[in-house]
């Protein structure tokens, strides 16, 4: 007898001990795997004294916790081999014309101050954070108080020590091909890719491409928000923004103004329902397109408006305000990138990274100015609409530095 309550006193012990040890393992050695934190650039992020930026820690963990749990990334991840230039749609194709590509090189001259341009905007952001007369919702709470699938956008690249909080509609597809050759977490024919643009789009896009901050739990059970904060903390973080009504412009061409069968099922048919008076829409995107029934942009605009739509689900990503995807205000972004100097900026990101030898940020979108495409799309919408959307995406508009579009909310 005795000797079993000894048996289960030490088994006591020794898995307080391990839990011990875990903790002491991250907060002191694995330190030495990352260079420290701070708000501007650094020398070299991922990476400290020489040292490579520790997938040993993860590797450390996963023998401690019985070994790697499953679904959640294990390895690199091998993909058919994809026809040549498959990432590409077909030139003066609808696809080419609505998302706007542009596959021509160009350089990225670098401003006079593109440091100093960083540092501004990260001043604004943790300005209007700690500001409490500047209130939106889930802004005041903790990082632990964000539930875990709200964490889903934040790709972990542990090989360079770097986060990517990614925005659909902000060049989150190219940005998401760069972070998958960094990781080398997708092979083509038994070796990592080495050119972004050589991965297919539907690879990018598959979840189970990239490691995210959300599937911690399923490796790392009860541990994984300590995870989380070690490497957030440790981390080079960065985000891509782009002017909240033209993101929902965006959002609406690539989504209802292409045949998307699961967008149509999804949103389109509710929409020609609720709004457009329509009982019984088409049953495919193909039938509807055929019978000239579209979502217009009004339509759209009415749905984000109703308060009928978040009661049954969140907002999808391509329109979820951005600080519901990233957190600004309770994760330290060390990089805040704008589609607007988005060559600038890729640039500046990599060079920041030490990766720019190793890869180019791959041209995608043709620059066009938001004021032309807010005017022309804004023009049928009524102005207390406007206002309404504004005060909806305000939060993205300050925290991001974008100013108010006086002349769109004027009546």
């Amino acid at each position: 007898m005795a000797t079993t309550r000894l048996f289960r006193l030490g088994l006591v012990l020794g898995s307080a001990f391990m839990v011990l040890l875990i903790i002491v393992y991250w907060d002191s050695v694995g330190t030495a795997h990352f260079a420290p934190h701070t708000p501007g650039p650094r020398p070299s992020p991922g990476r400290a004294a020489g040292r490579e930026p520790a997938p040993d820690v993860d590797e450390f963990l996963e023998g401690l916790l019985g070994g790697p749990k499953q679904d959640v990334l294990p390895g690199r991840k091998t993909e058919p081999s994809p026809p040549p230039d498959s990432s590409r749609p077909e030139p003066g194709s609808v696809e080419e014309s609505v998302r706007g590509y542009d596959w021509s090189s160009r350089g990225a001259p670098q401003g006079p101050d593109a440091d100093g341009r960083q540092a501004a905007r990260r001043g604004v952001l943790r300005d209007f954070c700690a500001n409490a007369s500047f209130a939106f919702p889930a802004k005041e709470r903790s990082f632990d108080d964000i539930p875990n699938y709200e964490l889903n956008h934040l790709i972990v690249d542990d090989r360079h020590g770097v986060i990517y909080c990614y925005v659909p509609k902000v060049a989150c597809t190219n940005w998401k091909r760069v972070m998958i050759v960094l990781s080398e977490s997708l092979l083509h024919r038994g070796a990592p890719y080495r050119d972004p643009l050589d991965i297919p789009r539907e690879f990018v896009h598959n979840s189970s491409t990239h490691l995210t901050l959300n599937k911690f739990w399923r490796r790392y059970g009860k541990f994984s928000r300590h995870l989380m904060k070690v490497k957030l903390q440790k981390y080079t973080k960065f985000l891509f923004v782009r002017d909240p009504f033209v993101r929902l412009i965006s959002a609406f061409r690539s989504k209802f103004e292409l045949k998307n069968e699961d967008f149509y099922r999804r949103f389109a048919v509710p929409m020609l329902r609720a709004y457009a008076n329509l009982t019984s829409p088409p049953a495919s995107v193909s039938e509807a397109f055929g019978a000239g029934l579209r979502v217009t942009f009004s339509h759209f605009v009415q749905y984000l408006l109703d308060p009928r739509t978040e009661r049954l689900a969140p907002f999808n990503e391509h329109w979820r305000q951005v600080h519901r995807l990233c957190h600004p205000c309770q994760i330290e972004y060390d990089f805040v990138g704008k589609l607007e100097t988005l060559d600038q900026d890729a640039a500046q990101l990599l060079r920041l990274l030490k990766v720019d030898g190793q890869l180019h940020f791959p041209p995608s979108y043709r620059n066009r100015t938001a004021s032309s495409w807010e005017e022309d799309w804004f023009a049928e919408i009524p102005v207390a609409w406007r206002r309404q959307l504004y005060k909806l995406y305000e939060a993205d508009f300050v925290l991001f530095g974008y100013p108010k579009p006086e002349h769109l909310l004027r009546g």
